[in-house]
């Protein structure tokens, strides 16, 4: 299959610059996976749609304030000379121990393996954070091995910004600390929300519980794949960044017994599905275990689906990873057809978005 084959037409204007007044106000398709019927309705009217017994799995990974804007300290060079300094913008995409990350740059061509970052709240302060370039990667890619600090989070949350994605064209605001993050996130590392999740409240997941659905929870933080397109033309030519994940005992327990018992197991997002069916594949034909791990699983038409059997989702790029995953779990034709009506229907896109729901 061609990465064409996924594309749609999207007025810009239908992407959504920021979050509605209220979380849950967010309009939902509805699409029946054995029909390919849809219907419009509301987020609110999800705890109507779900069941006794139904397992609810979100993601709980929290965003970190993972943008952040550095003085270049410069590189000696062989003959001694300083190389020339400037500012650039660093983007926090995943961290591979306890000091060291990889990273996007821009202007990534400027800034050379060696090189020191400096991190200061004001211009002419001095740095809270500082950064070598230790590697190089592709499209602006950078590992950087920071200087051990005594409280590392804490000098983040005062430098950096919310990482808002690039089609929203405004800078980050206040409100964004609150609304680009789930009411329920909890363990931090992502460097995007898991969209899907913010919609949630309070109020609506207490609903849910009284409906008799259990609500468990698992860890994947999103990485570097969200901020990058396709490249490739073919489906089997694509390979997804390897993002970090945890499935916890109790998470595993109450999906072994749903799907023991015919009972479903709701997915809030394309992130909890990439974990629950890499599990899957893990387990083989056992049941699953807890543990921790990475995954670049990449579902598209004809993966198998062995845990899922709905998906809460948010309305994804034309040609995306996540669009192919959605239908995967749907059918093609019947997922862009729904698309074809939210567009006509002038649904909101993207992370601050509408959302659907599949099953």
């Amino acid at each position: 299959m061609l990465v064409s084959d996924f594309d749609f037409d999207l007025p810009e204007e239908l992407i959504a610059q920021a979050p509605l007044a209220e979380r849950d106000g967010a309009r939902m398709l509805m699409v029946e996976r054995a029909t390919g019927a849809y219907a419009d309705r509301h987020f609110r009217d999800l705890p109507q749609l779900l069941q006794a017994g139904d397992v609810l799995v979100l993601n709980d990974s929290r965003v970190i304030p993972a943008r952040l804007y550095a003085r270049r300290a410069g590189l000696r060079t062989q003959s001694g000379a300083q190389a020339p300094a400037g500012s650039v913008e660093v983007l926090l995409t995943k961290q591979l121990s306890l000091w060291e990350w990889t990273a996007l740059v821009r202007p990534g061509r400027k800034v050379a393996v060696g090189e020191r970052l400096l991190f200061a709240a004001q211009e002419n302060a001095a740095p809270l954070l500082e950064a070598e370039v230790t590697a190089h990667g592709e499209f602006g890619g950078r590992t950087l091995r920071f200087t051990p600090v005594e409280d590392f989070y804490s000098a983040l949350d005062q430098l950096g910004h919310m990482p808002l994605p690039p089609y929203i064209h405004r800078s980050d605001a206040a409100a964004d600390k609150e609304r680009y993050q789930t009411v329920f996130a909890q363990e931090r590392g992502s460097a995007a929300a898991p969209t899907a999740g913010l919609h949630f409240t309070e109020r609506v997941l207490q609903q849910i519980r009284e409906r008799g659905v259990q609500v468990v929870r698992i860890t994947l933080h999103v990485g570097l794949g969200t901020f990058q397109p396709v490249r490739v033309q073919r489906l089997d030519e694509i390979h997804l960044h390897t993002e970090r994940y945890t499935l916890p005992a109790e998470t595993a327990q109450a999906v072994n017994a749903a799907l023991r018992e015919g009972r479903r197991v709701i997915a809030a997002g394309t992130t909890t599905v990439r974990t629950l069916e890499h599990c899957a594949q893990v387990a083989g034909d056992g049941l699953l275990a807890a543990h921790s791990g990475e995954t670049n699983i990449f579902l598209s038409p004809g993966s198998r689906f062995r845990v899922v059997s709905g998906l809460l989702t948010n309305f994804h790029l034309p040609q995306s990873t996540l669009l192919m995953l959605v239908c995967a779990f749907a059918g093609q034709q019947a997922v862009l057809a729904a698309y074809r009506h939210a567009v006509a229907e002038r649904y909101r896109f993207f992370s601050y978005g509408d959302c659907m729901f599949l099953a």
